[in-house]
């Protein structure tokens, strides 16, 4: 049955990247209106932005501060934009580093009404000053009526740092919808195909990907969909140590499926990737390095392999591990498409929302 909450929603980001409007407009249909205040990003991070149809949305003015680990960002009209959107409750994201929260907070419990931090969670700290950075960060939580993290990891921070745990919701970041049916794969595992999407940039680690290619005892197919500011330089590599590369240049939406039905693994050796979960509605198992924790919860003994980011030893280990048995990767690739179809998708991630929005905060 689908969860409603009746009344207005407000909800704040830095920015708008497009791969988030299709859970803005589902949470928009899940209660009685949603506004989203945020603003565009740097040209720097080439965010790709995008339009809710369903939620209501305004463009915020973005002052940006500093820069490196000293960044900080004020958002210029929160305060007027709530005054005119009037929500009963507001989820914002907990990052000390956005100036006008605050303001915004005491906005909302001036009038009554909660408001609910929705983040990736507090790594612990060391150091000399560890123990005051800690308190300080849990000084800007608490001003939190509820927390929303990403991740079964980030919920355990927040607890861990002081953050009451029943107040504490986890939300599975996800970007994509249950999947309806999966793939059969049923050919030979003669050649097996690995697969890469994403943005061809160095933090993706995509030199690792060729080089434990030609590392391999038997030579896969390795098909590279993305481009990106690396793209001539891991081309450029790929001739000179795997030529057998195939570069499908940059492809979104319906484009992507022939390449997914066509893979046998999909291997993410740096960090991010937004098209893990992509690959496993595919029902494909997945090698991915660690992050921030959302891949905790997704990537599973049973579905996949995690390996430290940067480690080009972990990363050869893990796919001769995952191609020395088509058969197990036949089931694995079965659980990715369960683990996406049950219990990591984007309704799955509306239903916390909604549940956050009506608990009472006691």
């Amino acid at each position: 049955m689908k969860k409603i909450f009746p009344q207005r929603v407000g909800l704040q980001q830095r920015v708008l990247p497009g791969y988030r409007v299709p859970f803005f407009d589902l949470l928009a249909g899940s209660c009685e209106s949603l506004g989203i205040f945020a603003g565009l990003p740097r040209p720097v991070e080439m965010i790709a932005g995008g339009r809710p149809q369903i939620a209501n949305y305004r463009e915020a003015r973005n002052v940006h501060l500093l820069g490196g680990a000293l960044y900080l960002c004020y958002q210029q009209g929160f305060i007027k934009w709530l005054t005119e959107w009037d929500p009963k409750a507001l989820i914002v994201e907990a990052n000390p580093r956005y100036l006008s929260t605050a303001s915004a907070v005491r906005w909302m419990h001036a009038r009554g009404r909660r408001v609910i931090g929705w983040g990736l969670g507090s790594p612990g700290l060391s150091g000399p000053l560890a123990g005051f950075r800690q308190n300080g960060r849990l000084s800007f939580l608490s001003q939190f009526d509820a927390l929303i993290a990403y991740s079964q990891r980030g919920a355990q921070e927040y607890a861990a740092l002081g953050f009451p745990r029943e107040k504490i919701f986890v939300a599975h970041n996800s970007v994509s919808p249950a999947p309806v049916t999966g793939i059969e794969r049923n050919r030979s595992f003669v050649r097996p195909t690995i697969l890469f999407v994403g943005r061809l940039q160095a933090r993706k680690r995509v030199d690792h990907l060729l080089r434990a290619c030609a590392d391999m005892q038997s030579a896969p197919r390795l098909i590279i969909v993305g481009d990106g500011p690396e793209s001539a330089a891991l081309q450029s590599l790929a001739r000179d140590v795997y030529p057998a590369a195939e570069f499908a240049g940059a492809k979104h939406g319906s484009e992507l499926k022939p390449f997914f039905a066509e893979a046998d693994l999909f291997v993410l050796p740096g960090t991010g990737g937004l098209a893990v979960q992509e690959a496993m509605s595919y029902g494909l198992p997945v090698i991915v390095a660690k992050g921030d924790g959302t891949q905790d919860d997704l990537v599973r003994e049973g579905n996949g392999w995690q390996i430290p980011p940067d480690d080009y030893g972990a990363l050869v280990a893990a796919m001769k591990n995952a191609l020395s048995d088509a058969a197990r990767l036949r089931v694995m690739g079965n659980e990715s498409f369960r683990i996406v179809s049950e219990e990591i998708n984007i309704q799955r991630m509306v239903d916390v929302f909604v549940n956050a929005l009506n608990s009472d905060g006691d």
